[in-house]
């Protein structure tokens, strides 16, 4: 089975052509490709589908196997592997996700994408969008204690769960404790389904420090819809403006909320890295 590897600031996974290959068992796949030690090493895999309704579909599978419903990072590397290996170069392009139909208008230079701002939709804002057992009104702002400290967090939903945690001193996280604190919030009864975990730090009105702990598949380096998540938490919570730049640890994301449409739009990069063949 032939495969890419493609990273977005940092957060890569396993891309599988699904125009020309087959994959029977894709959380297996995803487990074996994805472990750092006897696999490839990734964050997860994507397979790029056929689609009736858009240029392609994107289905994407965390570390653990788990079924994840959108990922930001990897859109724009399904943008790029479409638009490069001639599948389609339609600009806009239009992938299919599990949170829907999404549309990205593609930066090129010698007939390679390099860039792209994808239109992520509207923020979902009630309980049952995340789903938690948190009211409408306990997702700002909700407060928690993290390390001893108090802290606030925010609940958004960008097709997939977000809490958004305010308070902690981004330095405070090394690994071990990024770890031990984000698989907590992950699995906190608060989450039927689990949740990703954004631990956000404010700069300024247009500019925050992240820290990403995603669900299924532990720390990243850069995480697109967590970021939207973090720049409707800071709108609606006062906290920063509706344009941002965010700070990760795999680079810079900008995000955009925009108030006409309502829609949050995300800039950044994708990057091919190599392809390989995987035994069947």
């Amino acid at each position: 089975m032939k495969f890419t590897k493609m990273h977005g600031l940092g957060n890569c996974y396993i891309y599988v052509n699904c125009f020309e290959e087959r994959v029977p068992d894709p959380p297996a796949l995803a487990r074996a490709v994805s472990d750092r030690n006897t696999g490839v090493g990734s964050d997860g895999l994507i397979l790029i589908c056929p689609s009736d309704k858009a240029d392609a579909r994107m289905e994407m599978y965390n570390i653990d196997g788990s079924r994840g419903q959108m990922c930001g990072n990897g859109i724009r590397c399904v943008a790029k592997y479409v638009y490069d290996h001639g599948i389609s170069r339609n600009n806009p392009l239009r992938i299919e996700t599990d949170a829907g139909v999404l549309t990205m208008q593609l930066t090129v230079a010698d007939g390679k994408m390099q860039a792209a701002r994808v239109d992520l939709g509207p923020p979902r804002l009630s309980p049952e969008d995340l789903p938690t057992t948190l009211s409408r009104e306990q997702m700002l702002n909700y407060p928690i204690t993290v390390l001893g400290r108090p802290a606030q967090l925010v609940c958004v939903s960008m097709g997939n769960p977000h809490v958004v945690v305010y308070g902690i001193p981004l330095e405070l996280l090394t690994p071990a404790v990024l770890a031990e604190e984000g698989r907590e919030l992950e699995t906190s009864p608060l989450f039927p389904e689990r949740t990703n975990v954004h631990f956000a730090e404010v700069l300024g009105p247009g500019e925050v420090n992240v820290l990403h702990w995603e669900r299924g598949s532990g720390p990243t380096q850069a995480c697109g819809t967590g970021v939207a998540a973090v720049c409707v938490a800071g709108v609606l919570t006062g906290r920063s403006g509706r344009s941002i730049t965010a700070h990760l640890p795999g680079g810079d994301l900008q995000m955009e909320w925009n108030a006409s449409d309502n829609h949050v739009y995300m800039t950044g990069p994708a990057v091919e890295i190599f392809s390989g063949e995987w035994p069947d």
